[in-house]
């Protein structure tokens, strides 16, 4: 032991730097050839630790022995902790395949999106995936899309143990074609992933035709911020329509709208209110792009992986993949940036286009998992911050927009609010969930 440890004090030095520049070269060659510098903002992190480990390997070289042997402990020591920790949320990540196994008998299905789209395409060549409109944002083409593919069968994202596969309709959204030629329209909905319905074969906006008998038309796509939906509400407004849900989701709202102002197209909603894609023409052109990015996918996502091939969980389970996870992903509770002045003014104009058509307008508020959620390892006790909540509250209130909070409505009424997400843990609602949702709706707004 006292052998290795000399060996280990006069070549760590070394052995830092090198391992450092191996970082560094996987780090360049995941963002640049794999990715094919598609995931930048993802790879910065990892770039600045790269740097960071360098410098640090550098100046090791200046230290003394016996600082590196206590420097040498400390790493081992968080090491081991990491693969503990690592090891837990490894079996935690297993739960949900097991809840699922136990209640259907069915096996979960552990595909990527991309694999699941690869096995179906065999059998049905026009079979699509989600590409969302935030992945065109950036783009330099003469035309955003707001929707998906038309006229196909789109396959959305699994957290319920099964893939959901939807028939788009003829402007790339999920409803039933027929929904468009209807006399009336009860509902039109506009809003992200939870309103797409991501990831239950029942959304929000097919409850409420259930449960109205009545035409519902929903404009909601994942990964939408509040300029997307006034710009898609813009684009589709049908005038037949008798209410329209503003279904607004605290988790990423606010930050998807700082990012949407980030691009000059979509800042022409706002500020010219004769501007128009005319999207309803142009499906052909939102086809092609979506083909486009799916292609992409096709290219960079390689041929997939076994994810029950045991080397596969190894290798996952090596890179530390779901305590990275943990870290970056917002089950645990990032903060939102405080509503932007733009964020009323969109209200404000929505509400304007409604009303001049002899509509209503309601503002739905869904809360996210974190309000819920036990304190964890990172953070520590959950205190929810509700500052935003009461904001945007404010504003909608201070527009006189009807305010359903069914954080108040639903969650707050359940014994336990995260029964209604995904086997208990971080996700879009479950369907039952999403079931009480749309009752709610339909109640306060019949």
């Amino acid at each position: 032991k006292i052998k290795f440890m000399e060996f280990l004090k006069k070549k760590f030095s070394i052995i830092s730097l090198l391992i450092s520049f191996l970082f560094l070269i996987y780090t360049f060659y995941r963002a640049e050839i794999h990715w094919g510098g598609t995931e930048k903002l993802y790879y910065s992190l990892y770039y600045k630790i790269s740097f960071f480990l360098i410098i640090c390997s550098t100046i090791s070289f200046f230290i003394k022995e016996k600082l590196k042997e206590y420097i040498i402990i400390i790493l081992f020591s968080l090491v081991i902790t990491i693969y503990i920790f690592e090891g837990y949320l490894t079996y935690k990540a297993g739960y949900k395949m097991r809840m699922y196994e136990k209640e259907t008998g069915k096996k979960y299905d552990t595909r990527t999106l991309l694999e699941v789209y690869k096995d179906l395409k065999k059998n049905d060549p026009n079979i699509v995936i989600k590409v969302t409109p935030d992945d065109h944002i950036h783009e330099n083409n003469s035309l955003l899309p707001f929707s998906g593919t038309s006229n196909s069968k789109t396959i959305l994202g699994n957290e319920n143990g099964y893939y959901i596969i939807y028939q788009s309709d003829r402007y790339g959204f999920r409803n039933p074609d027929e929904e468009w030629d209807k006399n009336e329209i009860e509902y039109l909905l506009v809003g992200d992933s939870m309103t797409h319905g991501c990831c239950v074969n029942s959304d929000i906006a097919s409850i409420l035709r259930k449960l109205s008998n009545k035409s519902v038309l929903n404009l909601g796509y994942g990964s939408n911020g509040p300029l997307i939906e006034y710009g898609a509400l813009r684009e589709y407004y049908d005038k037949r329509a008798k209410k329209v849900l503003w279904i607004y989701f605290e988790g990423n709202d606010l930050h998807d709208l700082n990012d949407e102002l980030k691009s000059n197209l979509l800042k022409n909603y706002l500020n010219n209110p004769t501007f128009s894609q005319n999207l309803k023409s142009r499906q052909n052109e939102t086809n092609n792009l979506v083909k486009k990015k799916i292609e992409l996918a096709e290219k960079i996502g390689g041929r997939g992986k076994n994810r029950d091939n045991l080397l596969f969980k190894f290798n996952r389970f090596i890179k530390i993949y779901s305590t990275r996870r943990a870290i970056t992903k917002p089950g645990y509770s990032f903060e939102q940036p405080s509503p932007p002045i733009e964020f009323k003014k969109i209200l404000k104009k929505a509400k304007d286009l409604v009303e001049e058509n002899n509509s209503e307008i309601y503002f739905i508020y869904l809360p996210q998992y974190s309000r819920y959620q036990v304190g964890n390892i990172f953070y520590g006790k959950n205190n929810f911050n509700e500052a935003n909540y009461k904001l945007v509250k404010n504003i909608v209130k201070e527009l006189k927009i009807p305010f359903i909070d069914i954080h108040k409505e639903v969650f707050e009424k359940e014994k336990e609010p995260t029964d209604l997400f995904p086997f208990g843990l971080w996700g879009h609602y479950n369907p039952e969930g999403f079931n009480k949702i749309a009752k709610t709706i339909y109640k306060l707004t019949k």
